[in-house]
């Protein structure tokens, strides 16, 4: 008899990389170059999109935010918004995929994916300056509701969490406070209003600071939602 397999190290839903400071900073390559969008991929075959801002004039840290595809690997539109915003703000946009056509949660647990995550934002920190007070985490569809379970239990790195038209939140744990955005299409035929309706009264009722965003459309990500929701996000 197989004995059971090892429980993954990511299982409790916890990551653990963390921006570091410019004095504690080794040179590491390769280095994409500033000022670019660039394909990533790991010596596993892991791949992520990460835009690179030129450098500041004034020399702070750059904003980070990491965006998580739907299922099969949709965004409803949200990479776009997503990148132009980035390249007009100066900030770092991190894209990574799924190893399957969505999360790893949603095959039974926080494990493949997460730890991927994790890497890739290791692999950015090491690199880039990254800001410690402005670290957000979005997604569409089911990398929304991966989004929510994620930065809900890793609120000491995500400053905000944004969730364009999520299906379910399911965190392990509750770690600090992140502000918390959701928007959600009435007439959304694969994912009903009404969930990120209640996910967003019931986070509301736990104390979280929330904004909700109801529109009129499907299943996507609302041009005009997602930006003006990126720019209340640069303006804090």
């Amino acid at each position: 008899m197989q004995p059971p397999a090892a429980p993954s190290p990511y299982s409790d839903g916890r990551l653990h990389a963390r921006p570091i400071p410019t004095s504690l900073r080794t040179p590491h390559s390769p280095a994409p170059p500033q000022g670019g969008t660039h394909q990533l991929t790991f010596p596993d075959g892991r791949r992520a999109l990460l835009h690179v801002p030129p450098p500041r004039a004034d020399g702070l840290p750059a904003r980070l935010l990491v965006l998580l595809h739907g299922a099969g690997g949709r965004h409803g539109g949200g990479d776009i918004v997503a990148l132009a915003d980035a390249m007009h703000r100066g900030s770092l946009l991190l894209i990574p995929d799924a190893l399957s056509t969505s999360w790893d949660v949603l095959r039974g647990g926080f494990g493949a994916d997460l730890s991927f995550i994790d890497r890739a934002l290791l692999w950015t920190m090491q690199r880039y300056d990254v800001d410690p007070r402005h670290i957000a985490i979005a997604g569409f569809s089911d990398g929304a509701s991966y989004a929510l379970s994620v930065g809900l239990m890793n609120g000491a790195l995500f400053s905000d969490i944004l969730a364009f038209s999520p299906g379910f939140m399911a965190p392990l744990r509750r770690e600090g406070r992140p502000r918390v955005f959701v928007a959600h299409g009435d007439a959304d035929p694969v994912l009903p209003v009404a969930r990120g309706h209640a996910i967003a009264q019931r986070l509301a009722g736990e104390g979280y600071e929330v904004r909700y965003a109801q529109f009129d459309g499907a299943h996507l990500v609302e041009p005009a939602v997602a930006r003006e929701a990126l720019r209340q996000l640069a303006a804090r």
